[in-house]
């Protein structure tokens, strides 16, 4: 049975306090409101007045294996492709460069209204004409006020403003103290020295612009390579090769273009290294072309004239096997020597060139095929357009650009000791034909002499014109490749209009929904963890058992004895529910002595003690007020009366029973009060004299209420309780302290001291009765009055029209 009562008892407990914690939200419902309508308004101004930033995308496929079938001679160009070295070279600064270049950025236009500053890129109603040659402040706001659609007004002015000068992209000076403030005329030429432009009207202005604030600046070249070229380029996945490229800022429609376009010059850059290729290629053998040209027109020449003057036609056939075996080795050594001349102006150009090898013309181009050397001028190809990329954001101190100057020069080593060897390879061959050349030529020494003149004019006229087939061969190749190439890399999806990712409205007011319920949660929670003073009456409940008389509601009266003056009032109904408690839990008695005390000073026993002895007067029961508080008396200034005679001056002999006994204003109601102040009260108290007091009071008066000093400050409260029937221990709502209360009154509780009570003073409706909402009561005896909140016993009191009208303001700060 007694486990089975003690655990209905802890579900009671949890169960009220799950409900106390209900109705603590519950009361707090203006606060909630409140929070909610604040958090909701700051998410609506932050999503009105916040610049809103935009993001836009495009898609670019990278192809991973690109075998580029731009044949030139037998040799295939393989364009091996690294993913991430894409994404490097779509981030580069080089691209971003390049990119801005085509574009027309150099001056920006804006609107600011309502504490926004808005961009108009392609429909601002103004145009701004300036001259390029010209120095031009840059990054310096210029403001327009249209006065009409003639006239306008020009403002702006900076301590110090560099002067840049766009046709050479590049700062110029500077000039300090800088202003200007002009009314004009659309299309007049502003000049000074520091500036030189023209504002024009565009078929975007409307009336709507009078009188608006519009700005516009001059950007500079740098600067805005370096505001468009934080993009982010990622794959659409691990195993793609298609990257996404986004970019945010405030005008979707600038952006879009500035991604179409540096998409366009990505492909257009991989075209123009392709083309680059083929015209280094024709640069090279038109040079060799000239030469070769002369020495074929003169072989020509010396041919025709030979045969005419000799009028020899053809060969017989012994000299013309003699001669088939002849050219075919004049065109062996005419490749062999071609391919000499371009080992040499390889090496030639890889010793003079230091910074960059843009002009190269690669052995494939020529029908060499060289897979080392190929592969070795190609990596060279790769550190230099690394090094480039480097020196745009960096010096040549760099340590990265200095590892790839040492690694640029023993690739370089490596290619000249390839070349090198290559050479010496040829000289071998072209010595071995030479020979073989030498041989045949003992052979056409027996010929006719006729013959010989005419087979060494016709090998010499065959060798050339052999040459220069070949060279005109690989230069129309080289000029079809050329035309046939594409790009490698693709355009999936263009950029278009781009999606507001900032401020995320939804998000937004989503979030300021969820502060406005967390944050009032949070602070309640919050405050009841922290708090360490009684609010509820579960938290004296928690501590001790001593019995709760009763709740003396808070006074909004200026004066304490509101129980004599405002009878009807609410605060006087409380102390009536107090005197009823008492009355039963005495069991009635015609007599009675109530002490009233509390554990620190501030709770309020004056103000009790003395509203308590009113209304049992008002009972009309003989009723004495006792100031037993001799150390600090303060009974006499509520009620007007003297402190000159009171207790402590009978107690010590000086004054008589009948000189301390004073009439108060309140009917049936006699006071004593302290007296001055002795230097020993507690020895006084606990003197004979005081029971003789007591006893000659008690024979005289129906009720006695003693105030008394706080127990837990001094022991003159436990001197008294021995002539009791009830002691009632204050304990103040928002004031006592939890430790405090705990400690002193579990020094009474183990004392034992008997007829011990609890009395709550200064209970705010407002904020709730004592863990019941606006509760079931106030004690045991009070009924019904208090019981159904607000309006059940609405009109009964005197204080209760416009008691509890209170703002929304009040009820939030109250």
């Amino acid at each position: 049975m007694d486990n089975n009562y003690n655990i209905q008892n802890i579900n009671q407990e949890e169960s009220i306090d799950i409900k106390a914690l209900f109705f603590k939200f519950f009361r707090y419902w203006y606060f909630f409101a409140l929070a909610v309508f604040v958090a909701l308004l700051i998410a609506f101004l932050f999503n009105k007045y916040t610049k809103p930033v935009y993001e836009v995308k495009t898609t670019v496929l990278i192809k991973d294996n690109k075998a580029g079938q731009n044949l030139i001679g037998i040799g295939i160009i393989n364009n091996q492709q690294n993913l991430e070295n894409e994404i490097g070279i779509i981030r580069s600064y080089s691209l971003a460069a390049r990119t801005v270049s085509e574009l027309d950025f150099e001056i920006s236009y804006y609107k600011e209204e309502n504490f926004i500053t808005t961009e108009l890129y392609n429909n601002s109603p103004i145009q701004v004409v300036m001259d390029t040659l010209h120095p031009q402040p840059k990054n310096l706001k210029f403001n327009i006020f249209v006065a009409s659609n003639t006239e306008y007004r020009i403002e702006s002015q900076a301590e110090k403003v560099d002067l840049y000068n766009f046709s050479k992209k590049e700062t110029v000076g500077d000039v300090s103290n800088f202003i200007i403030n002009e009314v004009h005329h659309f299309g007049d030429e502003i000049e000074t020295e520091n500036l030189k432009f023209t504002v024009l009207l565009t078929i975007d202005f409307s009336a709507d612009y009078l009188n608006k604030n519009l700005v516009f600046t001059f950007n500079d070249y740098q600067s805005l390579v370096s505001q468009f070229q934080g993009l982010n380029v990622e794959p659409i996945n691990r195993e793609a090769s298609i990257v996404e490229i986004s970019l945010k800022g405030g005008n979707p429609d600038k952006l879009k273009d500035y991604l179409n376009t540096l998409t366009q010059e990505y492909l257009y850059r991989g075209i123009e290294k392709k083309n680059q290729i083929a015209e280094n290629t024709i640069r090279f053998i038109d040079s060799e072309l000239i030469d070769i040209t002369d020495s074929l027109n003169f072989a020509e020449t010396k041919l025709q004239d030979f045969r005419v003057n000799n009028e020899v036609m053809n060969f017989d056939f012994q000299a013309q096997q003699v001669f088939e075996i002849m050219r075919e080795l004049e065109n062996q050594k005419a490749q062999f020597v071609v391919k000499a001349k371009y080992y040499k102006n390889l090496r030639d150009y890889l010793v003079k060139n230091r910074e960059n090898i843009d002009d190269i013309v690669i052995p494939s181009s020529m029908g060499i095929e060289d897979p080392l050397l190929s592969q070795l001028i190609s990596g060279l190809a790769d550190l230099y357009a690394d090094r480039a990329d480097l020196l745009f954001n960096s010096s040549v101190k760099n340590p990265l650009v200095s590892a790839i100057d040492q690694r640029i020069g023993t690739t370089k080593n490596t290619i000249l000791e390839n070349i090198q060897n290559i050479v010496n390879t040829s000289q071998i061959s072209i010595k071995d034909i030479d020979g073989r050349i030498s041989d045949l030529e003992k052979e056409i020494n027996r010929l006719p002499q006729t013959q010989r003149q005419l087979f060494g004019i016709e090998r010499k006229f065959k060798l050339n014109d052999a040459l220069y087939t070949y060279l005109l061969q690989k230069r129309s190749e080289a000029q079809i490749a050329k035309a046939s190439n594409l790009p490698d890399n693709e355009i999936v999806d263009p950029a278009r209009s781009g999606s507001q990712v900032y401020p995320k409205k939804s998000l937004n007011y989503l979030i300021a929904l969820v502060l406005g319920l967390v944050i009032p949660i949070v602070y309640i929670l919050a405050k009841d963890y922290l708090n360490d003073k009684i609010i509820e009456r579960s938290d004296i409940e928690k501590i001790t058992k001593v019995p709760i008389v009763g709740h003396i509601i808070h006074n909004n009266k200026e004066k304490s004895i509101v129980v004599a003056e405002s009878p009807k009032s609410s605060i006087s109904e409380s102390f009536r529910s107090v005197r009823t408690n008492l009355q039963y839990l005495t069991k009635g008695k015609e007599q009675q002595t109530i002490l009233v005390t509390s554990d620190m000073v501030g709770a309020g026993k004056t103000f009790c003690s003395i509203n308590l002895a009113s209304i049992f007067a008002m009972y009309d029961k003989k009723t004495l007020l006792m100031g037993f508080d001799l150390r600090k008396p303060k009974i006499n200034q509520d009620f007007g009366l003297t402190n000159t005679e009171g207790i402590s001056s009978y107690l010590i002999n000086k004054s008589t029973f009948e000189d301390i006994i004073q009439i108060s204003p309140v009917k049936n109601l006699d006071i004593i009060m302290a007296g001055p102040v002795p230097p020993n009260p507690a020895e006084l108290i606990a003197s004979g004299k005081t029971d003789e007091l007591m006893d000659k009071l008690k024979g005289i008066y129906d009720y006695i209420i003693m105030d008394t000093p706080p127990v837990g400050l001094v022991t003159d409260a436990f001197l008294l309780m021995k002539y009791t029937d009830a002691n009632l221990f204050l304990v103040r709502q928002n004031y006592t302290h939890k430790k405090v209360f705990e400690s002193i009154i579990k020094d009474v509780e183990n004392r034992e001291m008997p007829n011990v009570y609890i009395l709550i003073n200064d209970v705010r409706l407002g904020k709730g009765s004592y863990g019941y909402g606006y509760g079931y009561g106030y004690g045991y005896g009070y009924g019904y009055g208090y019981g159904y909140g607000y309006g059940y016993g609405y009109g009964y009191y005197s204080d209760d029209e416009g008691s509890d009208k209170k703002s929304l303001i009040k009820k939030i700060f109250g």
